[in-house]
């Protein structure tokens, strides 16, 4: 393991206090029309101090999204865990000029920064657990599996496992997706977003966060051929059971609220992901999974109104202190 001293950790670009590490990746490419440049191409590792603690907690993010979430790392210290954040190739710190933001046609070649990114932990700590949200969840979760004996326990907020709507629609979707994603990965597929998640956290919008626009938004990522086509693969895979080898624990709201007009109620619901479908398919993801439906929670339960967050944070802790 490398010793701690020869990491080129820095002040981080976004948070006082807080530091970032580049995470290179030699091994990825740029898409169609991305800058030539692959060296580019990176991840960023971010830490709220440095190592104190026996124990570790790395968190990634979800889509169109980085690490800000400083009352996350707050709360994850006062579990007792030093607290890191990775965000992923072509997000936040991540996110180059000319790059497709968000941009995947594999989701295992995430592997490459999670790799990374443990092996800088390993170097300090000797308990590692990962948190995942979102389309992070179904990240983590895949390389979890894939990296079975690597940590001690996965912490699921609101993982995407399953593609809402019907199930007759995505069979239709899926082969067809995959046709093209060979040929037009990078082809913009117009889905429409009302932004009424984004108008029920974003400071800017009337909600309680302050975040950078231009890595956290809505015009900014577009949904493509290829990075569609590997979600659905990625679901396909947890749908045929993964055999995640740690405790896992999937969070989510208690209800989805998908409207098309806005409403108040849309404060208190996950109004991105089908929740149902969720805590249905988590039970495929190992032998020792714990759900737990959060009343009022948004689809970034660390993001509900405060004393909704409280209780996913003690949710969490509890389990922690049981499992980790």
């Amino acid at each position: 393991m490398p010793d701690e001293s020869v990491r080129q950790w820095g002040a981080d670009s976004l948070l006082p206090g807080y530091q970032q590490l580049t995470l290179p990746l030699p091994l990825a490419v740029p898409a169609q029309g991305e800058p030539e440049a692959a060296e580019v191409l990176v991840g960023t590792l971010v830490r709220r101090n440095k190592p104190t603690r026996r124990k570790a907690l790395l968190y990634v993010h979800g889509w169109n999204d980085y690490f800000f979430q400083t009352h996350l790392a707050d709360e994850v210290s006062q579990m007792g865990f030093d607290f890191y954040a990775v965000d992923l190739r072509r997000y936040g710190r991540s996110l180059r000029e000319g790059q497709l933001p968000g941009f995947i046609t594999d989701l295992d070649e995430y592997h490459q920064e999670l790799d990374v990114a443990l092996e800088v932990l390993r170097a300090s700590h000797d308990s590692i657990t990962v948190m995942g949200h979102s389309t992070g969840g179904l990240v983590a979760a895949l390389w979890a599996d894939a990296r079975r004996g690597e940590i001690d326990a996965l912490v699921l907020n609101s993982p995407w496992l399953d593609l809402q709507g019907s199930p007759l629609l995505r069979a239709v979707t899926a082969p067809v997706l995959q046709r093209l994603s060979s040929s037009y990965p990078t082809t913009v597929i117009p889905i429409p977003n009302n932004g009424f998640y984004a108008r029920t956290i974003d400071a800017a919008l009337g909600g309680e966060w302050e975040m950078v626009q231009e890595l956290k938004g809505v015009n900014d990522f577009q949904v493509r051929v290829g990075w569609l086509a590997a979600i659905l693969e990625g679901h396909d895979r947890v749908a045929e059971g993964l055999g995640i080898d740690v405790p896992v624990l999937v969070l989510t709201s208690a209800r989805s609220d998908f409207r098309r007009t806005w409403d108040e109620a849309l404060k208190k619901a996950d109004a991105v992901l089908d929740v149902e479908k969720i805590a249905a398919r988590s039970m495929k993801l190992g032998d020792h999974v714990t759900l737990v439906r959060i009343a009022d929670g948004l689809h970034d339960l660390a993001l509900s109104a405060a004393a909704v967050r409280k209780i996913y944070f003690d949710e969490v802790a509890r389990w922690l202190a049981a499992y980790a």
